[in-house]
């Protein structure tokens, strides 16, 4: 049987990367497990060292532009509006992470740093994969809305408390990081609008392929930080967002369009790259036995802790609070991406490396299986960040329009039902 040559087996893996998981999707297997599954399988066809530079080009694309995504789809106002529902989840999260790190701890003798990242990666939602879930769930207006604001809160605070564990090694080290990330701060800003005055004004549509070149550029820059790329794609996403008013071309409709689809085609190469990366010792009986006591001990808790919250504190409905707790379950991105640092810089056994993929997999089959259809890597969110404000207008006016029934049958405006309807017009 003749040997493929390399460029027929790249474009038989984009070809399997684009059809097969979305094949299986019919049976509620979300589609980057479905990818990750075939990396793992590709390793006994493929004699890999050859195309491990390529693909893990193509992984760090897919991570880096899902990152910038995700900080240019960060509402301020929604996080405004809902700051002290947020604060409160916030605390919450801080205490179950401090708790869980100090049970890492006591059960494994690890150190603070391990046992701390060991928390972050068992509790800190993937919030770019929870927002592709939303049109698919069956959940209403209200409950997107919290499910959204939560797990964003969730990510900006994952991310940093990953930068403080990260450098943490000495003061030095974490006055020099310190610096060079509040230098990416001040200095995003004033790349970004020389770019946007220089090139675009000779180089009309460009504003996509030089905000992507940036937050490649902050990706490298905080890699090199050893605190991987996403910290510093979602920190160019972000910044961009911010300028909107000032450029508002760089963070249009169109391009947040634009680079959702480029995250969306190479997002399933990470998945499959990490796949590909699995050891053999990850793949024990000592593996499953953690990952099922992961699963079994770390799930029911983060659903029944965020089911009593939304119950009592938010006084919502107890489904429509086991639906808010169920959908902020997949861990999916951040479970890899920590489990990957866990392994490469502190060495953690095999079999613990394999135990939170096996969570990081369970973890995101959760929602699939309880609330709805499984859900896809292609970003399909119900509305981009640049839709709401004209959704929101028109549902406050429809409201306005349509009188409202209470429960003793006597008619009453829309708006008397107080700020949590506001809220889910915005969404």
């Amino acid at each position: 049987m003749p040997t493929l040559t390399r460029e027929l087996t790249y474009l038989l893996l984009i070809v399997g990367l684009i059809i097969v998981p979305r094949v299986l999707q019919r049976y509620r297997i979300p589609a980057p497990l479905t990818s990750f599954g075939l990396g793992m399988a590709a390793v006994f066809f493929v004699a890999g060292s050859d195309h491990n530079e390529t693909l893990a080009l193509l992984a760090t694309l897919g991570i880096s532009s899902l990152f910038l995504f995700a900080g240019l789809e960060i509402e301020l106002n929604d996080l405004r509006q809902g700051r002290w529902q947020l604060l409160g989840h916030l605390v919450m999260r801080s205490l179950t992470l401090t708790a869980t790190s100090w049970l890492g701890m006591q059960i494994f003798g690890f150190s603070w740093q391990v046992a701390a990242l060991l928390a972050l990666a068992l509790l800190t939602p993937s919030t770019g994969f929870i927002l592709d879930t939303l049109p698919a769930l069956g959940l209403n207006a209200q409950e997107r809305y919290w499910v959204r604001i939560k797990a964003i809160g969730g990510e900006l605070l994952a991310l940093l408390l990953l930068f403080v564990v990260l450098q943490s090694d000495s003061l030095n080290t974490m006055a020099t990081s310190s610096g060079v990330l509040l230098a990416m701060i001040v200095g995003l800003p004033m790349l970004l609008t020389l770019l946007v005055r220089v090139v675009v004004p000779y180089a009309p549509g460009s504003e996509f392929s030089l905000l992507v070149m940036v937050g490649l550029i902050a990706a490298y820059g905080t890699y090199q930080l050893g605190v991987y790329y996403l910290v510093g794609a979602f920190l160019a996403g972000f910044i961009a967002r911010l300028l909107r008013s000032r450029l508002p071309r760089l963070a249009s409709h169109e391009n947040l369009h634009a680079i959702q689809m480029f995250a969306s085609f190479f997002v399933p190469f990470y998945f499959f790259h990490k796949g590909m990366s699995v050891p053999t010792g990850a793949l024990t009986l000592e593996a499953l036995w953690l990952g099922l006591a992961f699963t079994f001990g770390v799930l029911p808790l983060r659903v029944g802790t965020m089911w009593l919250q939304r119950r009592f504190v938010k006084g919502e409905t107890k489904p429509g609070s086991l639906r808010v707790a169920v959908a902020l379950t997949p861990t999916l991105i951040f479970t890899m991406v920590l489990a990957t640092i866990l392994r490469e810089r502190f060495h953690i056994p095999d079999a613990l490396y394999g135990g939170l993929l096996f969570y990081a997999g369970a973890s995101t089959l959760v929602p699939s299986f309880v609330l709805s259809r499984s859900v896809d890597f292609d970003l399909q969110r119900d509305q981009l960040p640049g839709d709401r404000a004209a959704a929101a207008a028109a549902a406050a006016a429809a409201a306005a329009a349509q009188p409202t029934t209470d429960p003793g049958g006597a008619a009453q405006p829309a708006a008397a039902h107080g700020g949590d309807l506001s809220g889910a017009a915005k969404t």
